[in-house]
C-alpha cells in the first residue's frame, strides 16, 4: 500500500472550557444560578461577595470598560433607529426626554416606545442595597416557607392511639392507614389488606376476617378529615354528607351522589328534576351543597412546600415609556479577593503559584459567563417587550405573533440560544409575572392576509365563554363562526384545541342551572 500525504481545509467549533460555562450558566434558572453561584464561592478562594461601597480595582477597570462599549454601542443603535426601535440609556439619564405616549389612545397602535437599562450588564458584580448585611429589611425567604410537608398517616395514627384499641385492631388499623395515599383514598383492595395483616399473626387462629376489616375502616373514615378511607368519590362525598343533620334537603343531595350521580356530571338537570319531583331552586341549592364537599380530604392535611418564582426581568412603565431592567438580587455582587489576587506571582512556578493563577483565571472566566447571561437576557427581555408592547398596554387580546427565529434573527443569535435564555427565565411585568417563552406562539392568518396570535385567540375564547349563556353554553362551532366573523380564519377543531389547552370543559360539561 502507498503512502501519501493530503492537505484538507475544514472548520471546526472547538467547546472551551469557557464556552461550555457561559452554556451552562445561560440556561439555568435563577434558583440554580443561586446554587452554582454559591457552590463557586466554596471552591474558589478568589470569588468573594462585594459589599457595597468597596472598591475594587478589577471592577473599576471593566466599569471603564464597559461605558467605553455603551456609549459606542448607543451610537450604532442611534444612527440605525428609524422606526421607534428600543435605545439602550443609562440609568441615570434624565428619562423624562423621551417620547411619552397617551394611554387614551383608542386603538392598538403598531409600535410603543421601549426603554432599556444596561447598567447591569457590564458590571462584574450584582446586587443591590437591600442584600446588605445588618439591612432591616433583609429576610431569607425561608422565614415565610412552611416547616415541613404534612403526612396523612400520621395524623390519622396520632386520633387512632387515642382511642382504646386491641393489639390485633392496631396492627388492621395501621395496615390499612398505609394503604390510603395522600389524596385520602384507599388504593388497594379489602382482600390484599387482610392477606397483609395475617402475615404479621403466626397462628392462624389470630387471622382476621374481612368484617373486622370493614368495621375497623368504618372507624378510620369517621377520623378527621372525614372521607378518608373511602374507595371512591361517591363513597367519600356520602360519608361528609352523612356527618351532616339529616334534613330533606341532605337527602336529596344522597340521592343525588348515589343514584344520579352520572346525570349529575352529565348536566342531564331535566331527568334529574323528574325523577327527583324537585323544582330548579331545590336542584341548584343541592348542587351548591355538593360542591361545598371534598373530593380529596387528605389534601387538607397534606401540604407541598411553595415553589416560587424569582423574575429575572423586571418591566415597567415610566413616564409613558416601557423600562425593561435586570433584577439586581437574582445573584450576590461577585469580584475577585484582590488579597489572594495580589499574591500570584508572575515568575514563580511553584504549585501553590499555579493553583493561585489557575483560581485568579476561573474566577474571571466565571464573572465574565455571569457578565454574559446577564447580557444576553436582558437583550432578549428587551427585544420581547419592543414587539409585545400591545400586551402590556392592552392585555392578551393583543399579543402578537412570534416565534424564536424572530428574536434569534434580530439580536444575530443562534436559535438554540435563545431557547436557552427563554426556557425557566421570568419576566414581572404589570400584568404579572410570565415565563419568557408565554410570549412566544404560533399564528392564525386573517381574513385581511394579516396574522392572529394563538394567545389572542385562546383570550377571545375565553372572553366569550365568560360571558356566555349558563343554560346555553357556546358549542365550538358557534365560537369558531364568531371568531371567522371577526376576520380570524379559525376551525372548529381549533377552537377546540385551544379551549382544551386553556382546561375548559365542553358546552356540555359548563351548562348551569339560569
Amino acid at each position: 500500500m502507498k503512502q501519501s500525504l493530503q492537505i484538507k481545509m475544514g472548520q471546526q467549533l472547538a467547546m472551551t472550557p469557557q464556552l461550555q460555562q457561559a452554556i451552562k450558566l445561560l440556561q439555568l434558572s435563577t434558583l440554580e444560578l443561586q446554587t452554582e453561584i454559591q457552590e463557586a464561592l466554596e471552591s474558589n478562594p478568589m470569588l468573594e461577595v462585594q459589599e457595597e461601597g468597596e472598591d475594587n480595582p478589577e471592577k473599576d477597570a471593566a466599569k471603564m470598560r464597559s461605558e467605553n462599549d455603551r456609549e459606542t454601542k448607543a451610537q450604532e443603535e442611534a444612527s440605525n433607529d428609524d422606526d421607534g426601535q428600543v435605545e439602550a440609556v443609562d440609568p441615570m439619564d434624565d428619562i423624562s426626554a423621551t417620547v411619552e405616549i397617551a394611554d387614551a389612545t383608542p386603538d392598538i397602535p403598531d409600535e410603543l416606545p421601549v426603554d432599556s437599562a444596561w447598567e447591569d450588564i457590564y458590571e462584574p458584580s450584582y446586587g443591590s442595597s437591600t442584600m446588605q448585611a445588618g439591612d432591616e429589611n433583609q429576610r431569607d425567604f425561608t422565614e415565610y416557607t412552611s416547616a415541613g410537608t404534612g403526612n396523612l398517616q400520621d395524623h390519622l395514627m396520632d386520633q387512632l392511639r387515642l382511642r382504646k384499641l386491641s393489639d390485633a385492631d392496631q396492627i388492621i388499623a395501621a395496615t390499612l392507614i398505609n394503604c390510603i395515599d395522600d389524596n385520602g383514598y384507599l388504593e388497594d383492595e379489602i382482600s390484599d389488606v387482610i392477606e397483609a395483616v395475617n402475615a404479621n399473626f403466626d397462628n392462624p387462629e389470630d387471622h382476621c376476617e374481612e368484617e373486622e376489616v370493614e368495621a375497623m375502616l368504618r372507624l378510620i373514615q369517621q377520623l378527621d378529615p372525614i372521607g378518608c378511607g373511602s374507595r371512591d368519590t361517591r363513597e367519600c362525598m356520602l360519608l361528609q354528607l352523612q356527618e351532616m343533620d339529616s334534613t330533606p334537603h341532605i337527602e336529596v343531595c344522597k340521592q343525588l351522589i348515589g343514584e344520579h350521580l352520572q346525570m349529575l356530571a352529565s348536566r342531564d338537570f331535566a331527568k334529574i328534576k323528574r325523577q327527583l319531583k324537585i323544582n330548579d331552586a331545590q336542584l341548584q341549592s343541592s348542587i351548591q351543597t355538593i360542591q361545598s364537599l371534598t373530593p380529596r380530604p387528605g389534601s387538607q392535611v397534606v401540604s407541598k412546600d411553595p415553589q416560587y418564582i424569582v423574575p429575572d426581568v423586571f418591566v415597567k412603565k415610566i413616564k409613558g415609556v416601557w423600562r425593561v431592567e435586570l433584577n439586581p438580587d437574582i445573584a450576590p455582587r461577585l469580584a475577585v479577593n484582590s488579597m489572594y489576587a495580589g499574591l500570584v506571582k508572575r515568575a514563580d512556578k511553584s504549585d501553590d503559584n499555579n493553583y493561585m493563577r489557575n483560581q485568579l483565571q476561573e474566577a474571571r472566566w466565571f464573572i465574565k459567563s455571569l457578565q454574559s447571561r446577564n447580557e444576553t437576557l436582558l437583550r432578549v427581555g428587551t427585544a420581547i417587550v419592543e414587539r409585545q408592547r400591545g400586551f402590556l398596554e392592552y392585555g392578551d387580546e393583543a399579543m402578537r405573533p412570534l416565534v424564536l427565529r424572530d428574536i434569534a434573527e434580530h439580536l444575530e443569535l443562534h436559535e438554540s440560544t435563545i431557547s436557552r435564555v427563554t426556557t425557566q427565565k421570568y419576566i414581572h411585568t404589570p400584568r404579572g409575572i410570565f415565563e419568557f417563552k408565554y410570549f412566544f406562539s404560533s399564528h392564525v392568518s386573517t381574513a385581511d392576509g394579516g396574522e392572529c396570535s394563538a394567545t389572542a385567540i385562546r383570550a377571545m375564547i375565553r372572553k366569550f365563554i365568560a360571558k356566555e349563556d349558563p343554560g346555553k353554553p357556546l358549542s365550538d362551532s358557534k365560537i369558531a363562526n364568531t371568531l371567522v366573523a371577526s376576520g380570524i380564519q379559525v376551525a372548529r377543531r381549533t377552537v377546540a384545541k385551544y379551549r382544551e389547552s386553556m382546561s375548559i370543559p365542553p358546552s356540555n360539561e359548563r351548562k348551569r342551572l339560569n
